[in-house]
């Protein structure tokens, strides 16, 4: 974790910093997507809709979020 709250991952190849104790669920909700909406994967493993509201982002994490194809 950095000084100023945030912790660092690679999301769809560009790095960012987001604030620790996020939940998958809320970045996706900070970029504007809806989490019924989105396909996420975190660490090259695909994250179950129903599981982004308590997994927590991590340092290091590298996630792919792109919208669902209906």
């Amino acid at each position: 974790m950095h000084a100023d709250g945030t912790i660092s991952i690679r999301m769809n190849g560009e790095h960012r910093r987001v604030r620790d104790g996020l939940t998958l669920a809320e970045l996706v909700t900070e970029l504007g997507m809806a989490a019924d909406g989105v396909i996420v994967e975190r660490n090259l493993e695909m994250v179950p809709r129903s599981t982004l509201a308590t997994v927590a982002v991590q340092d290091g994490d590298e996630l792919e979020m792109a919208p669902s194809v209906p």
